[in-house]
């Protein structure tokens, strides 16, 4: 916390690669230790409301940020079972118009978006920036805050800020080196993401 996050977050039911996935057990014991003011996310590739909510529940996380498929329907039952969570939507950018179309679609089902890459075997952690004239256009667009994500690091956090303007901003294997995080490239991130509002 050092490094002054908002928010942290726990990849935990997955279904996709992801070399950073953790234990349910190990992912408590540090949500346990979480100052105030600090977010604990349940990043999850489940689809299944019920497993979900079980498992946010058990976690006993704040923020729910679902990266596969679900319908709106599901995500409203998921958002009123778990009052006292924050929803994220994960919207994966490839296409424009598929991709207005999801922000269409959830922008009224959960509290954000999120906007990510995608392979065919990774659900986000790609290290792959998108196309940020979509995401842009997202920003500008959606009824509710908008978080980028997708192959951002310290080094183009700044001018990816500067270009979409969103909400907020999240990394993964951007700050990582050898596959653990770096406490440098954390605390630059997060530097360089706050001088983009600032300037």
């Amino acid at each position: 916390m050092k490094a002054d996050a908002n928010a942290v977050g726990f990849l935990v039911g997955l279904t996709h690669l992801a070399e950073d996935k953790i234990h349910k057990d190990d992912a408590k014991a540090i949500i346990a230790q979480l100052p105030p003011f600090v977010s604990s996310v349940l990043v999850t590739h489940l689809t299944d409301r019920d497993e979900i909510i079980a498992l946010a529940t058990e976690l006993r996380v704040n923020t729910i940020q679902i990266h596969d498929y679900m319908s709106p329907a599901d995500i409203i039952f998921v958002r009123k079972k778990m009052a006292n969570c924050k929803i994220i939507k994960a919207i994966h950018i490839i296409d424009e118009a598929e991709a207005i179309q999801m922000m269409h679609d959830f922008e009224y089902t959960c509290d954000a978006l999120l906007l990510d890459s995608r392979t065919k075997g990774r659900l986000g952690g790609t290290g792959l920036v998108h196309d940020w004239n979509i995401s842009k256009h997202i920003v500008s667009e959606s009824k509710i805050p908008v978080i980028l994500a997708g192959g951002l690091t310290e080094k183009n956090v700044f001018d990816a800020v500067k270009k979409t303007m969103p909400f907020g901003v999240d990394v993964n294997s951007g700050v990582e080196t050898d596959g653990w995080k770096n406490y440098a490239k954390v605390k630059e991130f997060i530097s360089e993401a706050h001088r983009a509002e600032w300037i």
